[in-house]
């Protein structure tokens, strides 16, 4: 298992509420996010930094593993069957996959209008905006938006399909942490998850911090935890090998 060592941290930075972010996560770094004050969100996208028509994709991720949601020895999954990210760490049991990004409509329907012509840094932004406006750092745009994940968000569904956001489930000082186990563009926003209950727009700030983490060992939680993953790694190690 891929423990966090705070003598390689390579770099530390806080994502505001509402704000966003992106960055090059290389081959055996690791990314901690930490929810500051509690019930924050991360929406997260992933691309292959070198070829970007490769990236994060759901489906793939989910069939694979057997699962609905990501916690602890899960992966994230490219279109091309090879293991972007692993979850090696995780204080919350659940993050939601499922339930997109919160848009301008959904956030002015919600919170209401505050602009940055009246508000400044203290107005309304949203999940869906703030990574395009990231995506087109990098050449990207609307076309490139795939299904993302929602890190401390838990919505669960009952019999009749459903959904229910839990409020409160990521506490304060929180920490789920990301290995890389490839080189990835990460595109992040800190806005609402679209099902928050919350009912004003307070969303939490999230603390990052890269470390050197190294590549996954031949007994690590992510690669045995179903034969899927296995088969995975071995793809991914295969598109690194010299």
């Amino acid at each position: 298992m891929t423990i966090f060592d705070p003598t390689k941290i390579l770099w530390e930075e806080t994502v505001p509420g509402g704000h966003h972010w992106s960055g090059a996560m290389r081959r055996g770094s690791a990314l901690r996010f930490t929810d500051l004050q509690g019930g924050a969100n991360v929406s997260l996208l992933f691309y292959n930094m070198e070829e970007k028509l490769e990236r994060y994709n759901m489906p793939d991720t989910l069939k694979a593993q057997h699962t609905a949601f990501l916690t602890t020895g899960n992966v994230c999954y490219s279109d091309m069957g090879r293991v972007m990210c692993s979850f090696v760490h995780d204080d919350t049991g659940w993050h939601d996959t499922i339930c997109g990004l919160s848009d301008a409509d959904l956030i002015e329907k919600k919170y209401g209008v505050a602009n940055y012509q009246t508000h400044r840094n203290k107005m309304y932004r949203n999940a869906k905006d703030g990574l395009l406006v990231e995506l087109a750092k990098y050449g990207l745009g609307k076309p490139d938006m795939v299904a993302n994940v929602n890190l401390f968000s838990k919505v669960s569904a009952n019999n009749d399909g459903l959904l229910t956001f839990k409020s409160g489930n990521s506490k304060a000082g929180s920490v789920v942490d990301l290995r890389f186990d490839m080189n990835v563009l990460v595109v992040l926003s800190t806005a609402p998850h679209p099902l928050d209950t919350a009912k004003t727009y307070s969303p939490g700030d999230v603390m990052l911090t890269a470390w050197h983490a190294g590549v996954a060992t031949d007994n690590d939680v992510c690669r045995n935890s179903c034969e899927q993953n296995q088969r995975g790694f071995i793809n991914t190690e295969r598109y690194f090998a010299n």
